[in-house]
């Protein structure tokens, strides 16, 4: 499959993402934060187990749950955290910082060395995911942005450790999927029923909303994320990052009967130019090799005008 088939396809994870809050907010039991991650995660983490019948071997049990916490078990309670106490959608431009975090880590931890382009594309994504949801109502909240940066930097530890270590030979990426998915659960298992208590009663919309999480939302979202970053560079799959907030504020102005603005609009072109930038493939340089031939082809050129 071609590039371009690969990130349309990976872009379909934050383009999902985006139907979140939508579906949280229509369809699901108000204040219960935890158990939502709870039942996104550890259903599908299983559902996959079971489908795949495959387990972790040797490092990978001890991999599987270190990938599991910073993609699921920390990123998911941290990030509901900073939305129920940042005003606004300010928990949304926080995290838009991810790319800024993968470009460090991907150089720290795979030698992909950040160029300008992408770190001025980096800033022109935040910049256009706060134009879009950041709104001046709310007071200010420490731990609110302390959550939102935690979250955003374990999901790019996430994402740049699922790069540099890759897969177990002969396991997919839906086997890596459902081992991270029900450790991640796992995890919030405990957190969720210590604070939250004991599971809500659901009729029929909060079961299919949580049917919709778990299932699209979350196993095959979080499958071709997982199978993105598998094939791309880090940096240009945390790229694809905007697209969930930008989802969430087409989806509320098509579904929810809330307004664009002209500056959000703006920003949702910045934004998007942003995410389309950051798959542009970087410019490889010439290896030594390279430089010596085409040195002698500029020789030979010059040579041939002189005569």
């Amino acid at each position: 499959m071609n590039r371009a088939a690969t990130v349309a396809l990976t872009a379909l994870a934050p383009v999902s993402w985006g139907s979140t809050y939508a579906v949280t907010t229509q369809l699901l039991p108000a204040d219960r934060p935890l158990f939502t991650a709870l039942v996104r995660a550890l259903p599908a983490g299983l559902a996959l187990l079971a489908v795949t019948r495959t387990l972790p071997r040797g490092a990978w049990w001890w991999r599987s749950a270190v990938l599991g916490a910073l993609n699921i078990g920390v990123f998911f309670p941290l990030l509901f955290l900073s939305a129920y106490r940042l005003p606004g959608g300010m928990a949304a431009v926080v995290g838009s910082v991810g790319p800024l975090f993968v470009a460090g880590l991907a150089a720290l931890l795979l030698a992909e060395r950040p160029t300008t382009r992408t770190l001025l594309t980096a800033v022109a994504a935040a910049l256009g995911v706060s134009l879009v949801v950041l709104k001046a109502t709310g007071a200010f909240d420490l731990i609110g942005v302390g959550a939102a940066l935690a979250s955003s930097a374990a999901m790019s530890a996430g994402t740049v450790l699922t790069k540099r270590w890759g897969r177990p030979e002969g396991v997919g990426p839906l086997a890596l999927t459902g081992w991270q998915l029900t450790a991640g659960g796992l995890l919030i298992a405990p957190v969720a029923f210590l604070a939250e208590g004991a599971p809500p009663a659901l009729d029929g919309r909060g079961l299919a909303g949580y049917a919709y999480l778990a299932l699209v939302n979350t196993a095959v979202a979080y499958w071709l994320w997982f199978r993105g970053i598998g094939t791309l560079t880090a940096t240009s799959v945390t790229f694809l990052g905007p697209l969930s907030p930008l989802t969430a504020a087409v989806i509320g102005w098509a579904a929810l009967g809330q307004t664009l603005t002209p500056l959000q609009l703006t920003g949702m072109a910045i934004a998007f130019g942003a995410t389309l930038s950051g798959q542009l493939a970087p410019r490889k340089p010439f290896s030594s090799t390279e430089r010596n031939r085409h040195k002698v082809s500029m020789d030979a050129m010059v040579s041939g005008l002189r005569r």
